[in-house]
């Protein structure tokens, strides 16, 4: 996968982001499929807080799905509502100081079968 429309880097040009963090591996390769990190390197990334809050590129500052029990169906409308949030300056103790642009990544389906959403906001 490449990086969305528009964006040619985005490890500097995206903050924060939402990810479809089904399982955590899930998390991982999808930092590599968007090119927030290079290939084998999202993991080292994760542990060097490239990806927290205070990083430089937050992701899921709301937490992701496992902080929500994973609303099925919800889960893309939850992730651009946190984005909603964030440039309005109403997402609490978790707003981030200067939010740049914005992505929403949600995936879902059957292994045969998927569907990928990726929205800029």
């Amino acid at each position: 996968m490449a990086s969305p429309p528009g964006i040619t880097n985005p490890r500097e040009q995206l903050s924060p982001a939402e990810v479809h963090d089904c399982f955590t591996p899930t998390e991982l390769i999808i930092y590599e499929d968007l090119q927030f990190s290079p290939r084998g390197r999202g993991w080292k990334d994760a542990l060097d807080g490239f990806f927290d809050l205070n990083g430089e590129l937050p992701v899921n500052p709301d937490g992701g799905l496992k902080s929500f029990g994973y609303p099925i169906g919800a889960s893309g409308i939850r992730m651009l509502y946190e984005s909603w949030l964030q440039f309005h300056g109403r997402a609490g103790k978790r707003q981030l100081e200067n939010p740049k642009l914005g992505l929403a990544h949600n995936l879902g389906g059957q292994s045969y079968q998927c569907v990928v959403g990726v929205g800029i906001v």
